[in-house]
């Protein structure tokens, strides 16, 4: 049975500096502190518009990285991947990140018996550069002078703090700003999943009706076993959720489903195409490819070994006009693609790689009866290796 709670961190540091009363962040350094982990993987502010990934055994450092960061749309798998071979490691997850990390760890990239995932309902994340256009265009804001954001109840806030004119704030619906090409990102106007179910903790406000404390759902053995250490070693508490707060998080999950629903099917410019058409728009877009190899790169379900062809851009500089580099990707990724964005954001050329990968990859999933990232028990269908770690491999 899935347990529901209300939490917080007891530290007032912490409470004030982090989100929903500073549940992840009192974890996490409660983690650190009695040696529950040997590290905490974590993104630095470095502004509202650039994080940058952090592993750290120094609990301090976890304390100044609290707080929301929605314009630095980071995908943490790769970095699970490099750090998690043999230490112990906690961390918060959107549902891509953890979608990402199951995944990899199907294909032994990873050991998830040294992860935990504090997992964080997402409702989506902003382009830094668009978010900039958007602070000047839509909030009348210079873009330099936003210290803070907020996504809450479908609204955006941007505050600003320009010299001599003191703090300005302001609250604009996702709706609105959507309407006009700002707001969140394409991936993640159309993801249906909000609520990282495959993470060990699910954590947000959806549910809770009080800033001050996290809606937290446990979802396996790590994830209890990680909120017991954060109230025994003291520096969290809890209370039962009630009824009506998780029948609220439900609503509203369902809402924001509906919501990405719509959005797939708007954003989807290629269905209403004939057969010759839909083959004339992916040459058009992929025919712009420059072979810098950054969607590779990024990409949080890729795990090629070294010397693959698949990743070798000699081979896959060809004069064809679509190049054998894309078709391999494309093909490579149906049954493992998350949807998450992240080769569209990278790429120098803008291809609208989100929309191409998830036309093939949503109808193969469809067809194999299989949602990536989602079970870790469950074998991907083009994978015919055991699902099982070994240190020795």
């Amino acid at each position: 049975m899935p347990r529901y709670y209300l939490a917080w961190a007891k530290d007032e540091r912490i409470r004030e500096k982090g989100a929903n009363g500073g549940f992840v962040t009192a974890t996490l350094v409660s983690a650190l502190e009695t040696g529950f982990i040997d590290a905490a993987l974590v993104v630095e502010k470095k502004s509202v518009y650039e994080g940058i990934p952090v592993l750290t055994s120094n609990p301090e450092v976890v304390k100044e990285c609290a707080g929301s960061l929605h314009g630095a749309p980071i995908n943490l798998t790769k970095y699970v991947v490099d750090y998690g071979a043999k230490k112990r490691i906690g961390l918060p997850t959107k549902p891509c990140d953890a979608r990402g990390i199951i995944e990899q760890a199907k294909r032994r990239q990873v050991n998830l018996d040294n992860i935990v995932m504090i997992g964080l309902n997402c409702g989506g994340t902003l382009h830094p550069l668009r978010m900039r256009e958007m602070a000047a265009d839509f909030f009348g804001f210079d873009p330099d002078a936003v210290v803070k954001e907020e996504i809450k109840e479908g609204k955006i806030c941007l505050v600003s703090k320009e010299e001599g004119m003191g703090e300005k704030e302001k609250w604009v619906k996702i709706d609105a700003l959507e309407q006009k090409g700002y707001g969140r990102r394409d991936a993640c106007k159309s993801c249906v999943t909000k609520i990282p179910t495959s993470a060990d903790l699910a954590c947000g406000n959806w549910g809770s009706n009080d800033t001050q404390k996290t809606f937290v759902e446990v979802l396996t053995e790590k994830g209890e076993a990680i909120l017991k250490n954060a109230i025994e070693s003291g520096y969290v508490e809890i209370e039962e959720a009630p009824g009506e707060g998780i029948e609220k998080r439900k609503q509203i999950e369902a809402g924001m489903q509906r919501l990405a629903e719509d959005w797939k099917e708007r954003m989807d410019e290629v269905s209403a195409l004939s057969r010759s058409e839909r083959l004339e728009f992916y040459v058009d877009a992929l025919k712009n490819c420059i072979g810098c190899g950054a969607c590779k790169e990024v990409c949080p379900v890729c795990a090629c070994e070294a010397g693959a062809k698949c990743l070798d851009m000699n081979d896959a500089r060809d004069s064809y006009v679509v190049s054998m580099y894309n078709m391999l990707r494309i093909f490579h990724l149906m049954d493992s693609c998350i949807g998450c964005g992240e080769c569209e954001d990278v790429c120098p050329v803008d291809i609208p790689l989100t929309l191409i990968h998830r036309r093939f990859s949503e109808r193969m999933q469809r067809h194999l009866g299989y949602t990536p990232g989602m079970d870790v028990k469950e074998r991907p269908p083009l994978y015919e290796t055991e699902l099982r770690w070994s240190a020795e491999e």
